[in-house]
């Protein structure tokens, strides 16, 4: 596929704003994760909490969008001078011909939540309730929210689409964006991904059995379960091949296994790793930087790990993040995605943070210490309930 420039790109997560407080903490070592201190009856787990949006709404004229998920998109869109990024190619290309393409798992499912639990008497009815009259407002009770909210915020009129694959959704936004710029219907995108914490991903993973009592330690011998996060991040991409860092290919499958289990060998995963590679044009051993879904549980890191075997020899270096920020669930692809570009920018290559004791089922790939290399190439693999399975590809000019 032809490479596509990306213009500018951001993460706001439990690290903190903006892609310095990304860098820093990774170089430190520095992890994200605290004891859950979110909601009225908080779960015994630890989470990737992003500091601030209790005391940040939204600017007036947005306030039909109102609610924790908007709150951390408006947030995420204002760092890394993304602002400006977005004005040059809506005055470049005209507001018409930037797409709007986001991901997210569960959107404002948050203020939905509010509202059930704050339901008040109709007044007419005997037994009828309703919504409180704050949040009595559908917009932000779907699954669109996000992007409609996004779409008003930056004045971008091109099409405008929602992705929601579970944990693949921000990464697969990449695809969808090279879709529509390749088949002529736009000439940029504005790509990313926000998902916030809330009683439904918090006590829904926990009766998955997957959510662990201890800050997650991905590929470690004693894991037992994911740290559950949120994050927002955004990317702007553009047609040609005139930038510092590049898209240089994408990789999907769907190997529809299981509900939540993935492919015992691992078979979407490997397909999707090698899918990125051909449509790059690009050999595994020229890949520097690999970032792993690597959730920290029991199935899902052997499995990744048994698919990365496959497909890369010993040499490259790849790691998990999610000790850093948590599982940022639907925002887990464009957040991860900017870890890569941090890598191909900077030479510094991150481990895997909270592991100690490594699992012998995992091949070379899988470090655990940082390293530093300058690089060409980056992955990032996001893998989703259901088999949905995207790779991302990213060049150094």
């Amino acid at each position: 596929m032809p490479a596509l420039a990306i213009r500018a790109y951001t993460a706001t997560t439990a690290l903190g704003h903006g892609r310095a407080a990304q860098a820093t903490a990774m170089a430190e070592r520095r992890g994200g994760l605290r004891r859950n201190d979110f909601g009225p009856d908080p779960l015994d787990t630890w989470i990737g909490r992003v500091d601030g949006l209790e005391d940040a709404p939204l600017p007036p004229e947005f306030a039909d969008w109102e609610c924790r998920n908007n709150r951390l998109a408006w947030l995420a869109l204002q760092q890394d001078g993304l602002p400006d990024a977005v004005a040059a190619v809506r005055e470049r290309h005209g507001p018409d011909r930037v797409a709007v393409v986001l991901g997210t798992s569960t959107s404002s499912i948050g203020a939905t939540e509010e509202a059930y639990a704050r339901l008040e008497d109709d007044g007419e009815t005997a037994g009828n309730r309703r919504f409180p009259a704050d949040l009595t407002r559908p917009v932000v009770h779907q699954p669109h929210s996000l992007g409609d909210f996004v779409r008003h915020a930056t004045g971008l009129r091109g099409p405008c689409v929602t992705v929601a694959t579970a944990c693949s959704s921000s990464a697969k936004v990449f695809a969808q964006a090279a879709r529509l710029i390749r088949a002529g219907i736009v000439d940029a995108a504005l790509v990313g991904g926000v998902d916030t914490l809330c009683g439904s991903v918090l006590f829904g993973f926990n009766a998955l059995g997957l959510v662990s009592a201890q800050p997650a330690r991905p590929f470690d011998l004693a894991r037992d379960g994911l740290s559950l996060g949120e994050a927002g991040g955004f990317a702007v991409l553009e047609r040609g091949d005139d930038a510092p860092l590049l898209l240089r290919g994408y990789g999907e499958s769907s190997d529809a296994h299981h509900m939540s289990a993935p492919h015992p060998q691992g078979l979407g995963a490997r397909m999707a790793m090698q899918d990125a590679l051909q449509r790059a044009g690009i050999a595994a051993g020229a890949v520097g930087y690999l970032n792993l879904h690597g959730t920290a549980t029991p199935a899902n890191d052997a499995i990744e790990a048994q698919a990365v075997a496959a497909v890369f020899d010993d040499a490259l270096h790849a790691g998990s993040t999610k000790g850093w920020t948590g599982h940022t669930l639907g925002a887990a692809g464009i957040i991860e995605s900017v870890f890569a570009l941090l890598a191909l920018e900077d030479g510094l290559l991150p481990g895997t943070l909270n592991s100690r004791d490594r699992d012998p089922a995992c091949g070379a790939q899988i470090r655990f210490d940082n390293a530093r290399n300058r690089i060409r190439y980056a992955m990032n693999n996001s893998f989703g309930f259901g088999g949905n399975n995207c790779s991302l590809l990213f060049g150094a000019a």
